[in-house]
């Protein structure tokens, strides 16, 4: 591929969105599940919780990988690649293209993870303890490579002039993801996109925050003052991102349009997140996205209902803006999805900006003084939307924030 360096840079927008998550699959379901508040949290399955004191999660207990997956054998890919392949077929499907019509088009997929294929790799650790390297499954072994979560999708889709590359920033993987996309489309590297996260529920994820202590005991309250912690989920969102003339000349329906974005990561702990360094990443979305804190309409948050991020990102908001909008986190009804969470909050505001509401916070009993914000408690709330923002914040001081508009409005 190589870039075009002499026209001006492409508008770029979203036309397919593609999500698998534990309050719906596919973007109508998923709407609904947002606007009515539903909640995804169940006891795990996935792996024994024997000895745990608590193990409510949000696992995906109604998808069937045959149902969406036509050119690869399911049982050839990991949970996490199944997911991140469905959503980029519905996300293609969403955009009312063609495979064949992609196919002819220069493209990227870009896939956000944090644990890429762990779940196989739990499985495998513990048949290796139990039987030794003898009794370790081939074909299970042969499926664990993170980069099957990008690959398995060029491989689904029989793409050909394409770049496939996985992202593994962590939480903040799935914006770090449509960012890439957004650049390259952008720049005239490529005609679309395919960008997004995916994640499966994991023994290995779940243990290491159970040890932190933060792993909730029965559901997820972000910004509420009694909050008790995270719940893990699972799960893809796959954005189909375009340039808006290729839109306009196909006819797409437009979700969203790709303002810009903002990345930075500050290495200063391991896993506690940084004030003043989440406040700039928001600053960098802003100018790069040529919008003013004034012009946001709401803030999709990481929140993910710790007290250590939610107090740090809510503070963080409030240096950047002289009065935060309302202020809200899907995790309260989906887990966190880890590499996927911020791609599925990105359809979230996507979805809200077309459909015209802010999702709820549910979940929510009495916000905590010391968040200070609108957490658009237990009920969504109509909104005409210009503008909104997507924070996203992972281990390491890896921060990313995504600003997406309404093109109805940019017109």
């Amino acid at each position: 591929m190589t870039n075009s360096t002499d026209q001006e840079p492409r508008r770029v927008v979203i036309t397919g969105l593609g999500v698998v998550t534990s309050i719906g699959t596919g973007p109508r379901e998923f709407l609904d599940g947002l606007r009515t508040g539903r909640s995804g949290v169940k006891p795990i399955t996935s792996f024994d919780t024997a000895g745990y004191a608590h193990a409510n999660g949000c696992e995906i207990d109604d998808f069937d990988p045959a149902e969406w997956i036509e050119n690869i054998d399911p049982q050839e890919l990991g949970r996490a690649s199944q997911f991140s392949v469905a959503a980029a077929r519905m996300a293609v499907a969403d955009a009312g293209l063609d495979p064949e019509e992609l196919r002819a088009r220069r493209a990227l997929v870009s896939v956000g993870t944090t644990d890429g294929e762990s779940h196989d790799l739990d499985t495998l650790m513990a048949d290796q303890l139990a039987s030794g390297p003898e009794g370790l499954d081939g074909r299970v072994a042969r499926r664990t490579g993170a980069g099957m979560l990008s690959s398995s999708i060029v491989r689904e889709l029989r793409l050909t002039d394409v770049e496939a590359v996985t992202i593994p920033t962590a939480c903040a993987a799935g914006n770090y993801a449509i960012g890439s996309g957004f650049d390259a489309i952008r720049s005239g590297e490529v005609d679309a996109a395919l960008s997004g996260g995916a994640d499966a529920i994991c023994r290995k994820t779940f243990t290491g925050f159970y040890r932190l202590g933060t792993i909730a005991p029965e559901v997820c309250q972000p910004f509420d003052a009694d909050r008790k912690g995270i719940l893990t989920g699972e799960g893809a969102g796959i954005l189909f991102m375009e340039s808006l003339d290729s839109a306009l000349a196909r006819g797409a329906r437009i979700y969203a349009e790709v303002l810009g974005y903002g990345l930075n990561c500050d290495a200063l702990h391991p896993v506690a997140p940084d004030r003043d360094s989440l406040a700039a990443c928001i600053e960098i979305a802003h100018r790069n996205a040529g919008v003013k804190p004034e012009d946001i309409d709401f803030i999709s948050a990481h929140g993910t209902g710790t007290k250590a991020n939610d107090v740090t990102e809510a503070g963080a908001i409030r240096q950047v803006f002289d009065t935060p909008p309302p202020t809200v986190s899907i995790k309260s009804m989906l887990g966190h999805t880890m590499g996927a969470a911020s791609a599925l909050a990105s359809a979230a505001c996507a979805l809200a900006l077309t459909e015209g509401f802010i999702p709820p916070t549910i979940n929510h009993n009495r916000t905590d003084p010391d968040c200070g914000l609108d957490p658009v408690a237990n009920t969504a709330r109509e909104a005409e939307l210009r503008v909104v923002q997507n924070n996203a914040l992972a281990f390491a001081g890896n921060n990313a924030v995504l600003i997406l508009g309404s093109y109805a409005s940019a017109r």
